[in-house]
């Protein structure tokens, strides 16, 4: 394995770990924040597309923005990935974080951005393995 492939290993891991914490916290009504589980499917989705990057070697934009990253893929990566979901996805990086003037999110909002998270961590996991 090559020091990039165990980067990109080491980034994928880090959003398989964000993307289980988000998926435990909609198992658990109890302890649900869905602006916490909104946040985690931002953040695994986030480390899964910089993992393509880091593999790749190409430098990529330090930014939250999800579309900005994907439109930086080459053009073969981003067939593969879905974006539909990643503007949506952009908006809990600073949203869920902090008071403002959005509405609160609520637990439709993490199941919808935990099963969006999901379907692009499987796609990056399945490019990076091929």
């Amino acid at each position: 394995m090559s020091a990039a492939e165990a980067e990109a290993a080491r980034w994928l891991r880090f959003a398989r770990e964000d993307l289980r914490t988000a998926q435990a916290l909609l198992r658990d009504p109890d302890s649900l924040i869905p602006r916490h589980a909104c946040w985690l499917a931002q953040q695994a989705t986030e480390k899964a597309i910089k993992a393509l990057f880091v593999r790749a070697q190409i430098d990529f934009p330090r930014t939250h923005d999800l579309d900005l990253l994907w439109s930086k893929l080459p053009a073969a990566t981003r067939a593969a990935i879905p974006s539909e979901a990643l503007a949506e996805l952009s908006e809990w990086a600073v949203e869920s974080r902090y008071p403002g003037d959005w509405p609160d999110a609520d637990a439709a909002d993490a199941r919808a951005a935990v099963a969006a998270a999901a379907s692009v961590c499987a796609q990056v996991e399945l490019l990076a393995n091929s």
